[in-house]
């Protein structure tokens, strides 16, 4: 990956993540923005969030598609580049995983 889409995906999650903030309410849930992946050719850009608690995940995804667009426009207004690659959203589940594991460890070790 060059040192330019290194520095976009950043860009793009520190700016993705304002607009969350901004834009989608999720009623005592909380949408974190753990990943931006370009594509080589940025056309499209996969963006990992964490969602808590764990059953407003369908919900945020659901609004975060919603809202791809109006981020899209927000982002074209703030960000010089010629094109903001579309978004694929995803569930990163690395928390909840870690969570669980945890909790193995320690029922193991009573």
């Amino acid at each position: 990956m060059t040192r330019r889409i290194e520095q976009l995906n950043e860009q793009l999650k520190s700016e993705l993540a304002g607009l969350i903030a901004k834009e989608i309410n999720l009623s005592h849930g909380l949408i974190t923005v753990c990943l931006v992946r370009c594509s080589t050719d940025l056309k499209h850009a996969k963006v990992a969030v964490s969602v808590l608690p764990d059953k407003l995940a369908g919900t945020a995804l659901s609004s975060l598609r919603q809202h791809s667009s109006s981020f899209s426009q927000a982002l074209r207004q703030k960000l010089k580049i010629r094109q903001i690659p579309r978004f694929h959203w995803t569930l990163d589940t690395t928390e909840s995983r870690a969570a669980k594991i945890e909790e193995i460890i320690k029922m193991s070790n009573f």
